[in-house]
């Protein structure tokens, strides 16, 4: 078993993400071709990452985020949550204590990709 597939097992047996976000991180892993989109680093590494959020809707809006995990840890140690409404189109399709998740876990690569049936387009990638 691989070691991104220990991280998000261990993540599950820890209670800090559930079995539906276990499963949207294992799906990333694109376990099938054998080809792990999600890497494991270690906690020093990932602060000199970005998380970048995309977000194509089909009413035309087009929403492309890019932030340092050095500011983003900072913010959610002072005010406990991501500058990102949720109410921006796309937006309500992620959970953001995935992402907070996936910063705490060392995982980079892509974590979250959603297709909805309404036509938006989300993805969520740290490199």
């Amino acid at each position: 078993m691989s070691e991104e597939m220990l991280k998000i097992l261990k993540m599950v047996e820890d209670g800090k993400i559930n079995s539906e976000k276990a499963q949207e991180l294992i799906e990333a892993l694109d376990v099938s071709n054998g080809k792990g989109e999600i890497q494991v680093i270690n906690n020093e590494d990932i602060m000199d990452k970005m998380l970048k959020i995309k977000v194509n809707s089909a009413d035309g809006d087009n929403v492309d985020i890019k932030l340092p995990i050095k500011l983003i840890k900072t913010l959610l140690k002072t005010l406990g949550k991501l500058p990102i409404k949720e109410t921006t189109p796309g937006m309500e399709n992620i959970d953001l204590e995935v992402i907070s998740e996936a910063i705490d876990n060392g995982l980079i690569g892509k974590i979250i990709d959603v297709k909805s049936a309404k036509g938006d387009n989300v993805e969520v990638v740290i490199e």
